[in-house]
């Protein structure tokens, strides 16, 4: 009968080999998928389409590169953030000297 730390072990390495698996299954993913996405991004920069964007709720979360600093502040200087998608999403960085 085998003892509770052999059974652990064979465990671990069943863990190890399914997430060496994941990688292996992704890489092979990739590289079959990279002529789509090469394409997509020639459409992209044929069409000159924006960025993405990540949330629907407010302005400044849907583009943050497009926000300024206190976009989530705009109602009120001391207003909490209303909309969930803030907490995810930092505020941009300054873009250079001011």
């Amino acid at each position: 009968m085998p003892r509770p730390a052999d059974l652990a072990l064979i465990l671990l390495a069943l863990g190890v080999a399914a997430l060496a698996a994941t990688f292996a299954d992704a890489a092979a993913g990739l590289r079959a998928a990279e002529p789509a996405l090469a394409e997509r991004a020639a459409q992209v920069e044929r069409l000159g389409l924006t960025d993405l964007a990540l949330f629907t709720e407010a302005r400044y979360t849907r583009h943050p590169s497009q926000a300024d600093r206190h976009a989530a502040f705009q109602d009120h200087p001391f207003a909490f953030e209303h909309f969930p998608s803030g907490a995810l999403v930092a505020p941009p960085r300054p873009q250079g000297p001011r």
